[in-house]
């Protein structure tokens, strides 16, 4: 689903998981997305000639309506997408295919949030008096219309590796997988070759050790970083299951290639170091 994504539109989802934790919330909700989006992208609504005082607004409007809890500390407790989440991040791609557009941004996900309406980030989007039909009119006048330029080449992909790294924390394999390109490969620790598929399939087995609570991992070296490739060394340290018999770092090198508005993984492969 997330592979039209654009790297904001994905930190999207990051920032909502991040959102429902602070209020303490064990699903993400509507009303988290809307808290993400505008965290992820706070020029969105001047884009649309909005005073940027609505962010604020928003949020004390969400504020005023949900339920407080203790907030979630610990970055490896699974937070998932409620059902009417996961619809408006299928309905974005509906709202890009009707610009013609090819890439989902946080432009799609926003129009989209008006779409679930019984949700309390429609409800409140609404009271705020936007309405999608003036937001599609905007985007559909708009020439080329995309969320972000990049300021640097290899920014994006730098953003695109440090996701897929956090995201290992606690993410799942459908989330995850669209960080892969279709004929990407990840060879693992013992050598062993796996394409897009089988990464998909085995993905809570190959990448278990990165998502122990006490893994931790360092960008190491940048090995190449053009307009188009990027390369890069992360070693992790306690990356180790119970059956490991040796005190190894893993060493994962990845390579990102350019695909226009996102960056995606071409190569990742896993090398034991040991040390005596």
């Amino acid at each position: 689903m997330f592979e039209r994504y654009t790297q904001s539109a994905r930190r999207t989802i990051f920032f909502a998981r991040e959102e429902a934790m602070q209020y303490g919330s064990p699903y993400i909700e509507t009303e988290y997305l809307l808290l993400g989006l505008l965290r992820e992208d706070p020029a969105l609504l001047s884009r649309f000639a909005l005073p940027a005082r609505l962010a604020a607004d928003i949020r004390t409007q969400i504020e005023r309506q949900i339920t407080w809890r203790e907030r979630i500390v610990a970055t490896s407790v699974e937070v998932p997408l409620t059902n009417e989440c996961k619809k408006i991040l299928n309905l974005a791609g509906e709202e890009a295919d009707r610009l013609g557009h090819r890439n989902v941004g946080t432009e799609h996900v926003l129009v989209a949030l008006f779409r679930v309406e019984g949700s309390l980030a429609a409800r409140i989007l609404r009271e705020t008096g936007l309405k999608p039909e003036a937001l599609r009119q905007q985007l559909a006048n708009t020439p080329g219309f995309t969320t972000r330029s990049a300021a640097e080449p290899s920014s994006g992909a730098i953003t695109t590796l440090d996701s897929f790294l956090a995201g290992l924390k606690w993410h799942n394999s459908e989330e995850l997988i669209c960080f892969f390109a279709k004929n990407a490969e990840f060879i693992d620790a013992s050598g062993k070759r796996w394409n897009r598929e089988e990464i998909w399939k085995g993905f809570e087995t190959l990448f278990a050790p990165y998502a122990k609570k006490n893994a931790t991992y360092v960008v190491e070296a940048t090995l190449t970083e053009t307009s188009e490739l990027f390369v890069a060394n992360v070693l992790w340290k306690n990356a180790l299951l119970a059956s490991d018999q040796r005190s190894w770092m893993h060493r994962m090198s990845v390579v990102l290639l350019s695909g226009g508005t996102s960056w995606e993984i071409l190569l990742a492969q896993v090398t034991p170091v040991q040390f005596s």
